[in-house]
Formats: C-alpha cells, sequence, structure tokens
C-alpha cells in the first residue's frame, strides 16, 4: 500500500505542470503566454526537488528547447510575413470574393469559403489567420455571426497537422525524434478522417441534417480530394505542401462543382486584382518548396548550412538516463521557414511591382507580423521548455508509465482526446504535440502498441482541438464583432470537435486490436 501511495503521488507531482497550466488557461483563462511560464517554473521546481534533475541536466535540456523552439518559430514568423505580403496587397480579399462568386447557393458558399478556403489559408498562415479571415467575409455574405465564426473553426481544423508548412508536424518529429516518412501514413490516414468530419460539422451547424443532405456530393467528392491529397503529398516527403495543396485542390474541385449549384444571388466583383495575380504568391510558394524538395542537387546546396549542437549523456540522481546525441538540426537556408522567406520576397516584389501597396506598405507587413507573433512565440517557447525539460528529468515516462497501467488496451481510444485537450489548453497543435507527443509515445511502447497509430491520433486530436481553443474562438470573434460571446461559439463547436476525436480514437482501437496493425 505504501508504495502504491508513492507511485501515485510521483505520477501526481510528474502530472502538475500539465495541471497547472490546465487550471490557468481554462479556470482563469490565461493565455499561453502567461500559463506557459508558470508550467515551466513548477516543471522546475518539480524536477529539481523530486526527479534529482541537476542544474547541468536542466541547462543541456533548456539548450536543447531552444533549438526545437527556434526551429517551430523560424516556420511560424514567416509564415505570418507571407499572410501579411499577401493581405497588405489586398489579395486576400480579391480570393474571398473570388470565390463567393462562384455560386449563390449558402452550403455550396460556406463549403468552399469556411472548408476548402480556410483550410487552405492555414496552410500558409496558421495562428488563427483563417478564423479571422473568412469569419467576415461569410458575414458580409449574411451568414449569422456566430454560425460563421463556427463553421470556419470546424472547417479549418482538418488541415491544421500539415498546415502553416507543417510546423505540428515538424514538431511531432523532433519531439519523438522519429521519421517524419514514417509517422506521415498513419497521420494523414486518421486527418482524412477528420476532413470528412469537419465538412460534415460546417455544414451541420449552418443549417442541420438538411444542409448536409444537399451538400452531400460537394462534401463528398471535396473532401476525398482534400483527404487524398494530403494523403499523397505527405506520405511522398512533401508534407511541406500537404496542407496548402490540400485545401488549393478541394477549391478547385469547389469551383468546379459549384455551377451545379447555382441557387440565389451571386456576388459582383468589386476587386482591382485579377484572381491570377492574388493566388500568385501562393503558386510562388508552391513552386519553391516543390523544387528544394524535389530536385536533390538544390535540396543539398539548401541544407549544407546547418546549425547543430552534439549534447553529452545526461543523468538525473535517480538514474534515470538521456542518452547522447544532436538536438534539433536547423539547415539555415533550407528550413521550411526559410522557403517562406525567399516565397515573401519574390510575392512583395510582384504585388509591389504592379501597383497594389500603398506608401508605407512594408512597415505595416512587419509592424503586424511583430504584434501577431510575439505573445504565441513566448507561450511555444515557455511550453517547450517545460516538455524538454520534464522528458529529459524522467516526468514524462513516469506520466506515460502510469497511464500504461491505467488504461492498459483501452488507451487508444483517448489518445486522440489527449491531443485535443493539449492544443485546447495551448491554442496550438504545435504545442500539443510537444506537450503530449513524448508521453503518449512513451506510453504506446511500453503497452507494446503501434507508435505510429497512436501518434497519428494525437496529433489529429490536436488539429481537431483548434476548433475548441479559446485562444482562437477569441481571435476569430474579435474579427467577427462577438467580443465577449465566445461561448456561443464554443458551445456550437465543442460537441462537433469531442465527436470526430472519439471517432478516431475508435478507429485507432480498431486498427490496433481488430485489424492487427503495428
Amino acid at each position: 500500500m505504501q508504495t502504491l501511495s508513492a507511485n501515485l503521488a510521483t505520477w501526481l507531482l510528474a502530472l502538475s505542470p500539465i495541471v497547472v497550466v490546465l487550471v490557468l488557461m481554462l479556470g482563469l483563462r490565461w493565455g499561453g503566454s502567461k500559463a506557459g511560464p508558470v508550467g515551466w517554473l513548477v516543471a522546475f521546481f518539480v524536477s529539481t526537488f523530486f526527479f534529482g534533475a541537476a542544474p547541468e541536466l536542466l541547462a543541456y535540456a533548456q539548450l536543447k528547447a531552444v533549438l526545437l523552439t527556434t526551429h517551430v518559430l523560424y516556420i511560424i514568423w514567416m509564415a505570418l510575413v507571407l499572410y501579411n505580403v499577401v493581405n497588405e496587397a489586398g489579395a486576400i480579399a480579391v480570393i474571398g470574393q473570388g470565390i463567393a462568386r462562384l455560386t449563390g447557393d449558402r452550403v455550396m458558399q460556406l463549403l468552399i469559403l469556411a472548408w476548402a478556403f480556410s483550410a487552405f489559408l492555414q496552410g500558409v498562415a496558421g495562428f488563427g489567420v483563417p478564423i479571422a479571415v473568412v469569419a467576415p467575409l461569410l458575414i458580409g455574405m449574411g451568414f449569422n455571426p456566430v454560425v460563421a465564426v463556427a463553421a470556419v473553426a470546424i472547417g479549418h481544423s482538418w488541415s491544421v497537422t500539415f498546415g502553416d508548412i507543417a510546423s505540428s508536424f515538424q514538431a511531432l518529429i523532433a519531439v519523438t525524434g522519429l521519421e517524419g516518412r514514417d509517422l506521415a501514413p498513419w497521420s494523414a490516414i486518421m486527418l482524412g478522417l477528420a476532413t470528412f468530419g469537419c465538412g460534415l460539422g460546417a455544414a451541420h451547424t449552418f443549417g442541420g441534417w438538411r444542409a448536409v443532405r444537399r451538400g452531400a456530393v460537394a462534401i463528398l467528392l471535396m473532401g476525398g480530394t482534400m483527404a487524398g491529397t494530403q494523403y499523397l503529398l505527405a506520405t511522398h516527403g512533401l508534407w511541406n505542401l500537404a496542407g496548402f495543396v490540400a485545401g488549393l485542390a478541394g477549391l478547385l474541385v469547389g469551383a468546379g462543382l459549384a455551377r451545379f449549384y447555382q441557387k440565389g444571388e451571386q456576388a459582383k466583383s468589386l476587386a482591382k486584382m485579377g484572381l491570377g495575380l492574388a493566388l500568385s504568391a501562393y503558386l510562388v510558394l508552391i513552386v519553391i518548396v516543390s523544387a528544394a524538395e524535389l530536385w536533390p542537387w538544390l535540396h543539398d546546396t539548401l541544407r549544407a548550412v546547418k546549425v547543430e549542437v552534439m549534447f553529452p549523456e545526461l543523468v538525473t540522481s535517480y538514474g534515470w538516463t538521456t542518452p547522447a546525441g544532436a538536438g534539433k538540426a536547423i539547415p539555415v537556408f533550407g528550413h521550411a521557414g526559410a522557403l517562406l522567406l525567399y516565397s515573401s520576397v519574390i510575392a512583395y516584389a510582384i504585388y509591389r511591382l504592379t501597383g497594389h501597396y500603398t506608401p508605407g506598405a512594408l512597415g505595416r507587413i512587419l509592424t503586424k507580423t511583430v504584434r501577431s507573433a510575439i505573445p504565441s512565440s513566448v507561450g511555444i517557447a515557455s511550453m517547450v521548455g517545460m516538455a524538454v525539460m520534464m522528458d529529459h528529468a524522467g516526468m514524462t515516462y513516469r506520466l506515460a508509465q502510469g497511464l500504461s497501467v491505467a488504461m492498459g488496451a483501452a488507451f487508444p481510444l483517448v489518445s486522440s482526446l489527449i491531443g485535443t485537450l493539449g492544443a485546447f489548453m495551448t491554442g496550438s497543435n504545435t504545442n500539443s504535440n510537444v506537450i503530449f507527443a513524448p508521453l503518449q509515445q512513451r506510453t504506446a511502447e511500453l503497452i507494446g502498441i503501434s507508435v505510429w497509430i497512436i501518434l497519428g491520433a494525437q496529433t489529429t486530436g490536436g488539429a481537431l482541438g483548434s476548433m475548441l481553443a479559446p485562444a482562437k474562438v477569441i481571435v476569430g470573434c474579435s474579427t467577427a464583432g462577438l467580443a465577449g460571446q465566445e461561448g456561443q461559439v464554443m458551445r456550437k463547436t465543442m460537441g462537433y470537435g469531442l465527436t470526430i476525436a472519439i471517432v478516431v480514437g475508435i478507429v485507432a482501437w480498431v486498427a490496433i486490436y481488430w485489424l492487427g496493425f503495428q
């Protein structure tokens, strides 16, 4: 009994940093930039005084965390630069107007904008940009504001893992130490399932089952195209392109279907920019990323200069060992963030030469990027530091060990919900993967089940958590004129997000125990 009590106490201590973050964010409604540092402090205290982590071990852990944080933030900051380059030129509004002109049918408009276009924007920007941009477009077209925000929150979630140049998937690779080519298949399968769930949810939140029936053919064809495109790109090493190319493919299919849905009055174009020019920045990005990934000589040249640090073996006073090895390598010129930067420079030149910037545009682009990125960067840095510290002190292993004993064979059923919880509390699939992927990986190894399936469910749950995350809902409500009414939107999205996550968990369980996948 004493051993059981001691084990439970140790498990609860290992859990305490996560509980503190949850209480601060959910109970006290703190943002990640405030709750993250507090969670880091709790992890520092517990790892030092209860798990035998010496100052040298903690220092090395934080250096590893700095490399990992730099890897993730390089992508996020440059993605925001590209988005602001495009938005400052007025191209985002042009793309939205172009989509609205395709059809007057309300269900089809919603699917094209809230499902496919928002996924496309998630692919190139992330950070809640889809809700902030698309919800006002829908409201301007006459959609109910609460429905507009909820539909976009639901619709874009499937593309979060491979969106934003796969920043969340890159974090999954980094924190687990596994190869992307091994993680991609099951992640893409689970996310493909979520694609259909998000399309159904977006239509249902607008008009119930009647809207679902009206849009059934479009949901089937657009969903199949987006899920299939994402799978093919992700499993062929092009996960950096998988999110936004899948969204773009869905847009093209939706445009082709639109002529069969001509009910209602189509919107008129007020834009001074052609749709082709508006999309040029993203076409440039596709070319650059494809060339960097598919041309071996260019790929090797861009990745020739790397920032890489070797770390010694680290051992706590209680014997938990972290093997020696390299930290996260950062290819300075071939990193996904660098590719985004090249695309941003070319896109800026295109819009400037065609006269679509007013004086002071560059300053506004940089200012908006900094203002958007800093608060989230603080949260990501502290969450990464907390997660790496917990892993090096053996806290993550202890949590996994406890979960494996408590859940046993039922663990796959909750694996996606754990990912959803992580995104809900941090507002980020990236943070969810950083915090919970090592825990889920350890648990799967201890139980002896497929790590690939469990991590696929983890990152899918984290993507779905985007529609529930208060931080993202607040962004959408602020641009939609719904400040103070976030609860209405979350009540609409909660059921859809949890239902899809539960279905993903059931699929993971069936794949492991009925179909025998390992």
